[in-house]
């Protein structure tokens, strides 16, 4: 009998290789770990119980290899994997400053996620999930920017809630231009939404972190948008809820890596426990998703990387008693 699952991503994968000075030597030292957006939505989302799915192409080389166990590992089902031993792995080369805060390059011509296609696309899978989820960093180049979309476009047709993550990196876009259109192409067929506040400004025009809120939200039908702000919090907005929460800044910081994706998969953790439509939910309910978001994406920054960084339920909720700093 097929599975069914909570989550289905997807998207790239690759390794996200944190490069640090060494001040002994005045060389480099990297550090790999396995990465890439959606896969780290899902290792959220496993972590804090739910069953979920990945689609992408993946290199049968010692990186892909790593990834592949990595997935194994967290238990994220493989089932719509396509494997590869003609392209090379993805490589996401992080740097960090004083505060953890993180910029990247990337080795990514040709690599094995860039290259999969909407045929390899398992349709079968995208319909027993209750959630497909992608990002914009697969619509970077073809074919995988024309599978990503038809991976969305085949749930929204079948009726199954899609979320999208516009997170934007600059590097792999020929243009602002190209960037915006293909990433508002994205929104076209999404109902949930994380986005960044720069993100937000990026695609609006507009620095108001409400108003650009909901100018994306009517112009594209969202159901739900939330935007995150790094050390100030996040926001939600849903129908005509508004709702701004700090972050937990008590934390020790070192690696901001997968923030973003550790809030983003609490959220759908959330959302998927409640048992309701989006449009169904109550105030005081998207407080408490915003709040627990807020507490798992804090937590992810207290380890190096992401996937390993991911909290689990007790941990959040331990930090939620003891409050955020406003």
């Amino acid at each position: 009998m097929d599975k069914y699952y909570d989550v289905t991503a997807v998207g790239e994968s690759l390794i996200d290789v944190i490069v640090r000075n060494d001040r002994n030597t005045g060389g480099l030292v990297m550090e790999g770990n396995p990465g890439g957006a959606p896969l780290n939505v899902l290792a959220a989302a496993v972590r804090l119980g739910l069953d979920a799915a990945f689609i992408g192409k993946i290199s049968t080389d010692a990186f892909g290899k790593c990834l592949t166990d990595t997935i194994e590992n967290c238990g994220i089902s493989k089932e719509g994997i396509v494997f590869t031993d003609r392209e090379l792995t993805t490589l996401a080369m992080v740097t960090l400053d004083d505060k953890g805060d993180r910029s990247f390059s990337f080795y990514r011509d040709g690599t094995a996620d860039v290259m999969l296609k909407s045929s390899e696309l398992d349709t079968g899978l995208i319909g027993r999930s209750r959630i497909l989820h992608f990002g914009s960093v697969s619509m970077t180049a073809e074919p995988s920017r024309s599978a990503t979309l038809a991976a969305a476009g085949y749930a929204r047709d079948k009726g199954i809630t899609v979320s999208y993550d516009p997170n934007l990196r600059e590097r792999l876009w020929n243009s602002l231009d190209e960037a915006k259109e293909a990433i508002l192409e994205g929104m076209k067929l999404a109902d949930v939404v994380k986005i960044s506040g720069e993100e937000l400004e990026f695609l609006t025009d507009d620095g108001d972190i409400e108003r650009a809120a909901r100018k994306l939200r009517d112009t594209y039908g969202l159901k739900l948008l939330t935007v995150t702000l790094g050390a100030e919090g996040a926001a939600v907005l849903s129908g005509d809820t508004f709702i701004r929460k700090s972050t937990y800044s008590k934390v020790d910081t070192i690696d901001t890596t997968g923030a973003g994706d550790a809030f983003w998969g609490a959220f759908l953790y959330c959302l998927v426990k409640s048992g309701k439509k989006v449009q169904e939910l109550e105030r005081q309910e998207l407080a408490y998703f915003l709040d627990f978001a807020n507490a798992a994406g804090s937590l992810s920054t207290t380890k190096k990387g992401a996937i390993p960084a991911m909290p689990d339920r007790g941990e959040i909720e331990l930090l939620m008693e003891q409050g955020c700093e406003d």
